[in-house]
């Protein structure tokens, strides 16, 4: 896309019709190819016709243009969208994008009144609406789709509130945590992801049209009216600013690329838990494949790829970053470069979205695998030191030097604390008495850790009970 260009050149002499009389030969093929934006930028077609119409039924509203030519274009338009709709969009490379493309078509079927459409506006301020028109949905249905992810925790997060497994630091075993408080973590982690995206939609809910080429119009129009019928707040406040930044572009894929981030890693986790060496799930058959060589194998290939396709994310953003960041004001042709980030970026989000919610909804937890894992790495030592600590009354750095021996004493006999006999833990410290072996159990451990937030199974069915309340899920 170009900056605004004479469409009504008289073609003599080999001079180029779209860009007037300025030139007097048509584009060379190299020129042609390199100019052209259609191949990518027909995905804004629903856009260009929205705003386009709210455009003319503006121009008609404040009599610059005669209601019966507003009204002829506007009937146009329907056509032209009924004709992308059924046939797809043509890619003719001579009339470069998708506004040259509509407005072209658009003469053909009514007419030299097709050329008064464009006036009071340049394909600077169109593709700037356009392109934020197009986000913007964008946005909306990455949101919903985070919002059915979320719905898919929440659900296995109430069936496991009670479902013990170890928790890692370091991927070593930690702590017993519940597979339900687990699984909210990442229901937290997509609720901030959403209010990332709620902000940037607020942001990005400006108008850029009427700002024209750069400087706006000398033709009386009314920006707020054709503000309101695209569902923008507002218009927006600065006609260079409006036409020459993406920064609701580089929004969008910054929430994508944090929200890659966080199905990236529930990604590894569950390519991890659905190794053999963890057994802790069983991923749908649906989304996952076998191996060519080896029949025993089953593969995780959607998460891996949920996995992958965030690096593909992350280098969008990136690439958009680049691209604006030594432009000068106000439109230069390396904006032409925005939407092929963008467009993947949505497109490859909404498949990992869909895939991770699939994968959550119908995996198979091996919870019996899971509470046995818990059972071992020591995973009670902290609430063997949080017993001291309230039962003796000494101070955890001591009490965590305590347990570190009875630990090292546990390895050497290759058994678990809790299977250490009275005698051994009083050896190592007299004021342990067996009233310590009701805090070593996983259960209790769980239990106990009550605080607000913790992994408690009482705590966790709150959080369950909470989050179903914001996403109106049914109990």
């Amino acid at each position: 896309m170009s900056d605004e260009r004479d469409m009504t050149g008289s073609g003599q002499g080999g001079t180029n019709a779209m860009w007037g009389g300025r030139f007097a030969a048509g584009p060379s093929a190299i020129m042609r190819e390199i100019n052209a934006s259609i191949p990518f930028d027909k995905a804004l077609w629903r856009q260009d016709i929205a705003a386009s119409k709210a455009h003319v039924a503006m121009l008609g509203a404040q009599g610059i243009v005669a209601p019966e030519d507003a009204q002829a274009i506007s009937a146009g338009l329907d056509t032209v969208a009924a004709e992308y709709e059924r046939d797809g969009v043509p890619e003719d490379w001579d009339r470069e994008d998708i506004h040259m493309t509509t407005e072209a078509r658009l003469a053909e079927l009514i007419g030299p009144v097709a050329g008064r459409l464009h006036t009071a506006r340049s394909r600077n301020d169109q593709v700037a609406t356009d392109f934020r028109l197009w986000v913007r949905d964008a946005a909306q249905q990455l949101d919903e789709g985070l919002a059915a992810l979320q719905r898919a925790l929440v659900r296995r997060a109430g069936e496991h509130a009670d479902s013990i497994m170890p928790g890692f630091t370091h991927l070593q075993t930690a702590q017993p945590v519940t597979l339900g408080h687990h699984l909210m973590a990442y229901y937290e982690m997509f609720r901030r992801d959403r209010a990332r995206l709620a902000d940037a939609q607020a942001r990005m809910n400006e108008c850029p049209l009427g700002s024209a080429a750069l400087a706006g119009t000398g033709f009386p129009i009314d920006r707020e009216a054709t503000a309101r019928a695209l569902g923008f707040d507002r218009p927006t406040a600065n006609s260079l600013d409006a036409v020459s930044d993406r920064d609701f572009a580089l929004d969008f894929l910054w929430c994508c690329s944090a929200t890659a981030l966080h199905l990236s890693r529930l990604a590894e986790e569950l390519i991890l838990w659905a190794s053999q060496p963890f057994g802790f799930i069983r991923l749908p058959d649906s989304l996952s494949t076998g191996s060519s060589i080896m029949p025993q194998k089953k593969n995780p290939d959607a998460a891996e790829l949920v996995r992958g396709h965030s690096g593909r994310v992350i280098g969008s953003l990136t690439s958009l970053m680049i691209t604006m960041k030594g432009l000068p004001l106000a439109y230069s042709k390396d904006m032409q470069d925005d939407k092929p980030p963008v467009f993947e970026a949505a497109s490859l989000m909404a498949l990992s979205v869909a895939a991770m919610t699939g994968m959550i909804a119908d995996a198979t937890f091996n919870t019996g695998r899971m509470r046995a894992a818990a059972e071992l790495g020591y995973a009670t030592a902290t609430d063997l030191a949080d017993w001291l600590v309230r039962q003796a009354g000494i101070p955890f750095r001591e009490a965590h030097h305590i347990i570190g021996a009875a630990v090292k004493l546990a390895e050497s006999r290759g058994v678990a604390l809790d299977q250490l006999p009275p005698e051994d833990l009083k050896a190592i410290d007299a004021r342990i008495d067996e009233s310590v072996y009701a805090a070593l159990s996983v259960d209790a451990s769980v239990a106990a850790r009550a605080s607000f937030g913790g992994t408690a199974p009482d705590r966790v069915r709150e959080a369950v009970a909470a989050a179903r309340a914001v996403l109106g899920m049914e109990e």
